[in-house]
Formats: C-alpha cells, structure tokens, sequence
C-alpha cells in the first residue's frame, strides 16, 4: 500500500483551505485518510501553515511519499531538512 502526505481542499469556492493529510495513494483527493498532519491558508496575506511535526517526521521515516506541493511546503517550514538529517545520522 503507498500512502503519500498530500493536501485535501477544504472551504468554499475561491476560498481555498487546504488540510495535510496522510492518506492511501489510491483515495480520491477529498475522500478517505489515515491521519491530518497540518493545515495550510493560501488566502491569508502570509501563507499560513500549521503542521504536526512529530506526525510528519514519523509518517515520512515509515516511508510516505509527499506530494510536490506538500514537499515544497515541508521544505520551507525546514522539516524535510530535519529529515535528511535524521535520516543520514543513523
């Protein structure tokens, strides 16, 4: 089963609210997920993003895939970095 970290649209139309969501490849974007990871505003005058890093470093070392959106994101908040270095300490 591939489970990738993506984003699931949430509000009302040109009010785009985006929750993090890790959730089976095969789901339809808004449907079905395993665990909501963060949250993410485009709207807001400085994007706003709220993620559980815990959560996210867990599901990542377990082998979840980001979406290239979720990536960018992760990379910004420097948790992909975190990762890395994690991951290259062992």
């Amino acid at each position: 089963m591939a489970v990738k970290i993506r984003l699931k649209r949430m509000g009302s139309k040109r009010k785009p609210f985006y929750r993090m969501v890790v959730a089976d490849s095969r789901s339809p974007r808004d449907g079905r997920f395993i665990e909501e990871v963060g949250t993410y505003n485009p709207v807001a005058k400085e994007d706003q993003v709220t993620i559980k890093e815990e959560s996210v470093l867990n599901w990542l070392a377990n082998g979840a895939q980001p979406s290239d959106t979720v990536r960018n994101i992760l990379s910004r908040e420097g948790i992909m970095k975190k990762f890395h270095d994690s991951k290259n300490s062992k």
